[in-house]
């Protein structure tokens, strides 16, 4: 527990640079193991939209930097058309549906941890780097990523 804390502050603090970094290099070794798993590259991208969609509804709230860093997969999810607070009132107003998302990838990552321990791990911490984008991890999103964990 206490390591989780501890990670969740070094994540919080990470300049924006080392953040975009991060994620980028997670998310390339992501998604080849996600092909090699799911058999399928379109698959494989489908499936880690859906840990991102999770990622950032997992507080029930999308904050602007989550917008901006998730903005081509949010418009394809919901609309070309969208703006941010458009965006925003649609994930508020979908908390059934995103409960509901937020389930499918624990199941998701629990399964894939079976095949793969290292994959888990690194959307486990592509979860927590979005939490982050706005400088904070909520209670909420910290419940759960350590869901996500066990």
């Amino acid at each position: 527990m206490k390591e989780f804390n501890e990670l969740c502050k070094f994540v919080e603090k990470i300049d924006p640079v080392t953040y975009t970094e991060l994620v980028t290099n997670y998310s390339l070794a992501i998604l080849p193991e996600l092909a090699k798993i799911t058999g399928s590259e379109d698959l494989a991208v489908e499936q880690f939209s859906m840990f991102i969609l999770g990622a950032i509804a997992s507080d029930g709230k999308l904050a602007l930097g989550e917008y901006l860093v998730c903005e081509p997969l949010i418009k394809t999810f919901f609309g070309d058309t969208i703006d941010y607070e458009q965006a925003k009132n649609r994930i508020e107003k979908m908390k059934d549906e995103m409960d509901e998302l937020k389930n499918t990838v624990d199941k998701m990552v629990d399964t894939y941890g079976k095949l793969n321990a290292k994959l888990k791990e690194d959307i486990i911490v592509v979860c927590l780097l979005l939490c982050s984008i706005d400088g904070k991890i909520s209670s909420k999103e910290k419940k759960w990523i350590k869901q996500l964990i066990a």
